[in-house]
């Protein structure tokens, strides 16, 4: 009898590991597929050779950028408007941007909310990336952005050229030790 009842109840935990397990595997299937069917489409992204023109009131600066991308984590663009010599390079985070000016060995930090205290429209992270990527609504051959920073009108434009997903991109952030940090209202 004592043999027949812990038979039974090893039996049930047994049938019950089954159930609980196969229920499992269910919902691990179930949700694999919804990661699958939610996982990003890539997530390193190049651009080289974009062509970007800033327009800020009556002056225009053209110049030769690219932008690599690490997808929800960093982004950094260089301008490059002689011979491949960068001049500025800009970094950004979901959280903040950095800004250096090689010629004059500066750099600015801000965050999105400090910057946005002047800028209409806002700017965002989710943005950032998306024109760094070529993934504005306006499509992968252009983009063009207007904003208006007090009373000055701020128009950016770029081509893109083809873009290059998921290959190795240099997103190291700069060195800071050899610039001169100043306040981002000098450059606003």
């Amino acid at each position: 009898m004592v043999l027949l009842r812990k038979t039974f109840i090893w039996g049930m935990m047994c049938c019950a590991l089954v159930l609980v397990s196969c229920g499992t595997k269910r919902k691990m299937a179930v949700g694999q597929e919804t990661a699958a069917e939610s996982a990003p489409m890539w997530h390193t992204c190049l651009i080289q050779n974009a062509r970007a023109t800033l327009s800020l009131g009556d002056n225009q600066i053209s110049a030769n950028v690219t932008m690599q991308t690490v997808r929800d984590s960093m982004l950094v663009i260089s301008v490059m408007p002689l011979l491949g010599l960068e001049i500025a390079r800009f970094e950004a985070t979901p959280f903040e941007l950095t800004g250096f000016n090689k010629l004059e060995g500066t750099y600015a930090t801000t965050t999105y909310a400090e910057l946005n205290r002047n800028l209409v429209p806002t700017i965002n992270w989710d943005v950032l990336q998306q024109l760094c990527t070529a993934e504005l609504p306006t499509g992968d051959k252009s983009a063009r952005l207007v904003y208006t920073l007090g009373d000055k009108t701020v128009e950016m434009s770029v081509i893109y050229p083809v873009r290059k997903l998921d290959v190795p991109v240099k997103v190291n952030k700069q060195n800071t030790s050899r610039y001169k940090k100043i306040d981002i209202t000098k450059w606003l």
